[in-house]
């Protein structure tokens, strides 16, 4: 390939970036306007947020409880070989799952189980022409699909967070107190005196950004699908991927913001 098909290569990826980037910012404006409106189905929301949250608990519950078992177990053996005793591991696995690994794991199995579902659902209407369908019937797919998936997925992903984060803090103080014989009133002791409601709210500001980024890749995705089947799994595919990198890339700019605020 030379100079010339390497520049319009990357100038062609560009312009596709940025008609995403603006597409998508329309479909969030939009559906910005229609969020405060009387819903076309009110039950479509709870439903959403059954989809969303509630199916979800299994899998955040399993992998949030590991996680905290994980952190403890690495502190205990790391504090040992530096300090000759574990300390502070109910504060450390409090952190580390209230900062970042509570918001940011449970959005990425959001990301991977629900984004996926939502792009596909509405890919497959999108390439059947349901979507099409709904201006007939005097609605539109940001109003009948977007405003509840929005609703119900900026509300649940931080409700989530909050379940993966007691959960892993459980699953923290299993494993500090089998393995490392640190007293339960120890480890408890350690999340009271130094955790902050502060703290908390910084993990729940990023997940309801998280939940944000998913729901925002995933309905736009899956409202520009085109192709047929192949292209329903290729949105799919990249939806899923583009949430991560987001989630990933967001995390970061959010922790110096929240820091710049005193919220760290």
């Amino acid at each position: 390939m030379n100079k010339g098909n390497i520049i319009n290569s990357m100038q062609s990826s560009l312009t596709q970036s940025l008609e995403s980037f603006g597409g998508a910012a329309d479909m969030v404006r939009k559906i910005s306007l229609l969020i405060f409106k009387k819903p076309d189905e009110p039950a479509n929301i709870l439903k959403q947020m059954v989809r969303v949250g509630v199916n979800s608990i299994p899998i955040v519950l399993l992998s949030s409880f590991f996680t905290g078992m994980v952190l403890a177990l690495q502190s205990g053996v790391a504090s040992i070989r530096l300090l000759n005793q574990p300390v502070f591991m109910g504060s450390l696995v409090a952190f580390s799952m209230v900062l970042e690994l509570g918001p940011v794991l449970t959005a990425m199995v959001i990301a991977g189980r629900v984004g996926a579902s939502i792009t596909a659902e509405t890919g497959t209407m999108k390439v059947s022409e349901q979507l099409d369908a709904l201006y007939m019937l005097g609605t539109t797919p940001e109003k009948y699909l977007g405003v509840p998936l929005f609703i119900a997925t900026i509300i649940m992903v931080p409700i989530l967070t909050l379940i993966a984060d007691i959960v892993g803090i459980t699953g923290g103080y299993i494993a500090a107190v089998t393995n490392f014989d640190v007293p339960g009133s120890v480890y408890i002791n350690e999340i009271v005196s130094y955790l902050k409601i502060v703290h908390v709210f910084n993990g729940l500001i990023k997940s309801a950004v998280f939940g944000f980024i998913i729901v925002t890749v995933s309905c736009y995705k899956g409202f520009t699908t085109s192709g047929g089947a192949e292209g329903v799994g290729e949105s799919t595919t990249r939806a899923v991927v583009y949430s991560m990198i987001f989630i990933l890339i967001s995390d970061y700019f959010l922790s110096m913001l929240l820091n710049s605020l005193g919220m760290v």
